[in-house]
């Protein structure tokens, strides 16, 4: 069958699959189609578009709009084409005179009641209603403005990224729709009844204070100008558009950045990504304007001493000093005391050079990524059990899960287009169990709640996963074919004997997580005999000392139950950042070459050796926290950090300030002056991923193009940049382009071997493995057996940490992300997306702040054994009494000021999620936040000189 549609075009309603082939005669036109279609997405796919505007193929039919009326013979009246299934032997006419009357009066009523100012309208050129006024012909409106209308309606411009103007609306409910539907916010309804009926955002007065959360579902679903961007009104239509990968969450959605000459209009989720389908959140879709915001430095800068002025050099300037620099070092203080950090906002391309730098250049073996303080132990805890550092599925298996056990993950707001994705799943009848010790949104959400919530204590992770596996043991639960068949015997055995003994069941570790073991059993069964049950997990499971072995808790739990090797199962953690994957994929662990193959291997090693012509060192290097020591002890002097910031992200950030402090010389590479760049004497000027070619990996493994939208503002992206520093340093890198270097990486990475940017552009994106054995990519993995070849069941003692409550600090701290900003902030903040929330703020139990004598919005001191802070109180039943919680995201908050060094025992992976502290009202800011400021202040002085110092030369060289 012949398809003449373009995959952008809107065909009207939802694709249908079905093994069963309909024929139908469209217009005297034969056409087979799976049954279930609808009469118009049948027409459309022959390249016959019926007249629309309450139709879309986002949407499930709603045929409200009556415009797509057809005729069917043997069929009564004009039925509409947009709910009308296809049939066998079907004979449609979409084109008559009286079809087109019928049309024309039915669009004559529409225009009746809208503005007529198509001229200055910001949807001129791009406008459904507009189009459709075309497709029917009309050219006359004989019914007036002198009767009843809504044109002089008040336009609501409270969004900072969208207006809504009710004059314009026409009632066709998409946007409505969209909302419950796509993003499952139901914020959005019809009020009024006939003449009466119009759009309203729930649970507000406008759109800014409802329940909206600026996902753009319902701007994009609109056909009029009734919801339309700020950007595109103050901009004007785009010209052209190009593909490219969100630089957010690890979701990975696919975007197009529709373009005017070389401004950036708006972006628009791409329906054909595989990760987000069309939908998008408030970041992605809006919160791009932090990569041209006036913060941005885009000229290469040095420093002797961190008193001093920045002085801007150029790129040659500064590469030759900071590779100056770290020879000197290394000469003075040996081999050892330098290292990298690669980021996991950047590429795979980025990631991988600046690991592959570190072990030529450096001739070391010092990188580390920041999914050492964060997704460490998933790759650790997948390893031992399954034989894989990654997540099982694709998003998309969790429409075929029948249960969902979400713990430490709150995808509503680090993962929204995912957390959009579940409850969809679970407005169908999925069950879901959420592990958390803060009541997340899904836990009670509309058309969307958890059967059970299991509000355990932090830090009793692996004591709750062992409760749930003592049930499932103990009543039989087991997949006993699965795991004979699949799964190694004595560990299993093993595993058994361990969980099945008294101390852990529920009525004995129930206490210690503060759960019932009522609840732990009904979960327990829930997850082993509900049908295809799936685990998503993240920051909440690994951020612990235990973190690793609550990963393999996890794991474990899934082979036990067979839940593990098709669709709708699995284990999947959901990665923070964009590219956290990807930064682990590429090697850039201390122990690990690109594919996780560990550096003592010999073989593994010489392989790269001769593609890289050195000689590596066979010992793993130091990890982010081994860094910081060593610079206190005064043997580590020299760090190049690409892209993260460590000193607001990092635990401790006194400890983590000393050391930086403690060095000779610190390089960044970044965007924005950030905290890290405070203490830096090279800044080299990164790229946002709008200026760069490229590859992201997501949390499923998948591997998206990023394409290069804009030139670099600073002139050279990431990965130029740090190919000019390794030049720099005597180790030669001639690549050309992005595309040269992941042929580099396909070649020495088994998992990559297929991939290349011609494939990624032929498929639009690869799940890894992607090799010989599976070219087309691998979405669900451990199918036939695991990639170790056997399970291995893994002991998980429950140890408790050592970060306990005392009369001191009797409250436990636990910190999370929010939906609005993103990770350090350091993009959302410079944002709209501040309207929202503008400061990082204290949760704590309304019991908890009753004792203490705490009002909502009071200034409340915490303080820990690592330090203290000030924050904004924030009274909530969201968290149990003797719980508190806060976000992290904007540096003066200091949340990191209070998180010890405690950390996972394999992997240091910091325990973020558990910190004993004590809350107190206070009516000024801590010691600490007093000298952030008092230094903060200093060093935007010291840019500022130098900013103030270009002016005169650049009149100069006007004059």
């Amino acid at each position: 069958m012949i398809n003449y549609f373009d995959p952008e075009t809107d065909l009207g309603t939802p694709a249908r699959q079905s093994d069963v082939q309909v024929n139908l005669d469209i217009d005297g036109r034969s056409i087979s189609v799976p049954a279930g279609t609808s009469v118009m997405r049948a027409a459309a796919m022959l390249g016959t578009h019926i007249p629309k505007l309450c139709a879309t193929d986002s949407l499930e039919a709603f045929g409200s709009c009556r415009l797509c009326m057809v005729e069917i013979d043997g069929m009564r009246g004009y039925p509409a084409s947009c709910t009308t299934p296809v049939s066998e032997g079907m004979v449609v006419r979409t084109q008559t005179p009286r079809l087109a009357d019928l049309r024309r009066n039915v669009m004559e009523l529409y225009i009746s009641d809208h503005p007529l100012d198509c001229l200055t309208c910001s949807a001129n050129g791009n406008c459904e209603l507009q189009t459709v006024a075309g497709q029917v012909g009309l050219r006359e409106v004989r019914y007036g403005y002198d009767g009843a209308n809504h044109l002089a309606e008040k336009k609501d411009v409270s969004n900072p990224y969208f207006d809504y103007e009710p004059s314009k609306c026409i009632v066709c409910s998409r946007c409505v729709r969209a909302c419950e539907d796509i993003q499952g916010t139901f914020a959005l309804t019809i009020t009024g009844r006939g003449f009466e009926s119009r759009v309203a955002a729930a649970g507000g007065d406008d759109f800014l204070s409802s329940e909206c959360v600026s996902c753009g579902a319902c701007v994009q679903a609109c056909p009029t100008a009734t919801l339309t961007e700020k950007s595109l009104v103050q901009i004007g239509q785009p010209e052209r558009s190009v593909i490219t990968t969100c630089a957010y969450c690890g979701v990975g959605c696919s975007f197009r950045a529709e373009m005017k000459g070389d401004q950036l209009v708006r972006m628009v989720p791409d329906k054909n990504g595989g990760a987000n389908h069309g939908h998008a959140c408030v970041k992605g879709r809006f919160a791009w304007g932090y990569a041209t915001h006036p913060d941005r430095i885009t000229k290469p800068m040095i420093r002797k001493r961190l008193e001093d002025p920045w002085q801007e050099v150029s790129w040659d300037e500064a590469v030759t000093y900071a590779a100056s620099e770290f020879r000197r070092i290394q000469l003075k203080y040996g081999r050892d005391s330098i290292g990298g950090i690669t980021s996991s906002r950047c590429t795979n391309e980025e990631a991988y050079l600046v690991q592959k730098l570190v072990r030529t250049a450096f001739g070391n073996n010092n990188v580390d990524t920041c999914a050492r303080v964060c997704h460490s132990p998933t790759g650790y805890g997948l390893k031992q059990t399954l034989g894989e550092s990654a997540g099982t599925q694709s998003f998309d298996s969790v429409m075929q899960a029948d249960v969902v056990l979400v713990i430490g993950a709150n995808p509503t707001d680090a993962h929204p287009v995912f957390g959009s994705q579940l409850k969809r799943r679970l407005r169908q009848g999925a069950r879901l169990v959420v592990i958390d010790p803060r009541r997340i949104d899904l836990v009670d959400s509309p058309h969307a709640r958890a059967d059970l919530h299991l509000q355990l204590r932090p830090g009793t992770n692996v004591a709750m996963l062992n409760a749930l596996a003592h049930v499932i043991v103990n009543e039989g639960l087991l997949a006993q074919r699965f795991i004979d068949a699949r799964c190694e015997t004595e560990d299993f055995a093993r595993w058994r004997d361990f969980v099945s003994q008294p101390e852990n069941a529920p009525e004995v570790l129930g206490p210690v997580c503060g759960v019932p073991a009522a609840q732990i059993r009904a979960a327990a069964r829930l997850y082993a005999t509900g049908g295809n049950a799936a685990i998503y997990y993240g920051l909440g499971v690994t951020e612990h000392s235990q973190g690793s072995t609550a990963v393999m808790g996890i794991a474990n739990l899934a082979m036990a139950t067979g839940n593990i090797g098709r669709e709708g199962v699995g284990v999947n953690p959901l990665r923070g950042q964009n590219n956290v994957q990807g930064s682990c994929d590429m090697g850039s662990f201390p122990h690990e070459l690109p594919g996780y193959r560990h550096i003592s291997n010999e073989g593994v090693r010489a392989e790269f050796e001769q593609a890289w012509g050195v000689t590596l060192q066979p010992d793993p290097g130091l990890r982010i926290p081994n860094m910081f020591e060593a610079a206190l002890d005064g043997s580590f002097k020299a760090l190049y950090c690409q892209g993260e910031d460590i000193a607001q992200s990092d635990p401790n950030t006194q400890h983590v300030t000393a050391a930086l402090r403690a060095m000779e010389c610190v390089v960044v590479q970044d965007i924005f002056l950030n905290e890290t760049a405070k203490f830096a004497h090279v800044f080299l000027p990164g790229s946002s991923f709008l200026e760069k070619d490229g590859t992201f990996t997501n949390a499923e493994r998948r591997i998206s193009r990023v394409r290069k939208v804009m030139q670099p503002l600073a002139g050279k992206a990431d990965w130029e940049a740090t190919v000019a520093l390794a030049n720099a340093l005597g180790y030669p890198m001639s690549y050309r382009h992005p595309s040269e270097i992941m042929d580099e990486i396909a070649r020495l990475t088994p998992s990559f071997h297929r991939v290349s940017y011609a494939e990624l552009d032929r498929h639009g994106s690869l799940q890894w493995p992607c090799n010989d054995a599976a070219p087309d990519g691998t979405p669900t993995m451990h199918i036939d057996q695991f990639v170790r070849g056997k399970g291995r069941f893994m002991l998980t003692g429950y140890v408790p940490t050592d970060e306990k409550v005392n009369s001191r600090y009797p409250l436990l701290l636990t910190t999370g992300r929010i939906l609005s900003q993103y990770n350090v902030g350091a993009q959302t903040r410079r944002t709209g997306n501040t309207a929202w929330h503008d400061a990082d703020r204290l949760e704590l139990h309304p019991s908890d702040a009753e004792s203490r004598g705490i009002r909502d919005g009071d200034w409340v001191g915490i303080g820990s054994r690592a330090g203290q802070t000030v924050l904004r109180a924030k009274v909530s039943g969201r968290v149990a009494p003797g719980v508190v919680y806060t976000t992290f995201h904007f540096p003066e908050s200091g949340a990191n000021v209070i998180t010890t060094d405690n950390s996972d025992w394999a992997t240091n992976c910091p325990e973020y999620k558990v910190t004993a502290v004590e809350v107190v009202k206070v009516f000024h800011p801590s010691e600490w936040q007093k000298r952030y400021q008092d230094f903060s202040d200093e060093q935007r002085r010291l840019l500022k000189e130098r900013r103030a110092a270009e002016k005169p030369e650049k009149a100069e060289v006007r004059r």
